[in-house]
């Protein structure tokens, strides 16, 4: 099947919701002499594609079906457990959405651990959602948390997604894709590598990103309470000292 150009639009670099200004951690990694070369880069990589990478994608996943109005784990009264019941049969469509939305954002917040990450996720989110509401003026976002500090990236680009007719699996790709091309992307920049020799590191990191974005769109059938929690503690300290930081090339 060939790849939709939707999905190139949105994993394009260029898009305008602000990701270039972004290092995912890598400028607080090099700073601590983590990442130092190719190698260690690569580590990196993978590091991020098997926790903040799943986690995101996953997330991402979920929140195209419920745009999507695709039938979660909830769906016709079959309770999920916990705190949670299934909703009753006469609750509609948006009103279903946007619990599940809100969910979802609450699980998200809970599995970021670092504050300045959080925040990072946020203003990401909001940088999205003005590109998507210009480029898809027809697309309804009003079901997003309206929270003051605004929805998580991988939130609105469910919907983004959705807006865009791409399905979980394709919206899992692109965020998938993401976590570790805009790193792979500041390592030129920070440690002055050969960009034929990251470019070559992306190709080798293809099948992963492949079986991640899979692994994320199977998770997200399940109820918001039940995805991916992976963490990566050393990089929530990483993003807390970059936070700190007065002079910094990227804005994380």
């Amino acid at each position: 099947m060939a790849t939709p150009t939707m999905l190139l639009l949105l994993a394009d670099g260029r898009f305008p919701a602000g990701a270039h200004a972004h290092s995912a951690g890598l400028e607080a990694a090099v700073a601590a002499g983590r990442v130092t070369d190719l190698s260690t880069l690569g580590e990196y990589l993978r590091g991020r594609l098997a926790t903040a990478g799943l986690v995101a994608a996953a997330f991402a996943a979920a929140s195209c079906r419920a745009a999507r109005g695709s039938p979660g784990p909830s769906a016709g009264g079959r309770p999920v457990g916990g705190d949670h019941p299934a909703d009753p049969p006469h609750v509609g469509l948006p009103s279903r959405r946007r619990a599940t939305l809100v969910r979802l954002d609450a699980e998200l917040d809970a599995r970021t651990a670092s504050p300045a990450q959080r925040s990072v996720s946020r203003r990401q989110g909001r940088a999205l959602l003005r590109a998507g509401r210009r480029i898809w003026p027809a697309a309804t976002f009003d079901d997003l948390p309206t929270t003051s500090a605004g929805p998580h990236q991988p939130l609105v680009l469910g919907l983004v997604g959705a807006a865009a007719g791409l399905d979980p699996g394709q919206v899992a790709t692109v965020a998938a894709h993401a976590t570790v091309t805009g790193s792979a992307s500041a390592a030129v920049r920070l440690l002055g590598l050969d960009p034929y020799q990251v470019q070559a590191l992306l190709v080798r990191l293809a099948g992963a990103c492949d079986a991640i974005a899979a692994r994320a769109a199977r998770a997200a059938e399940e109820p918001p309470e039940r995805l991916p929690a992976a963490a990566a503690p050393l990089a929530d300290i990483h993003a807390e000292a970059h936070a700190t930081w007065e002079v910094r090339l990227f804005a994380s």
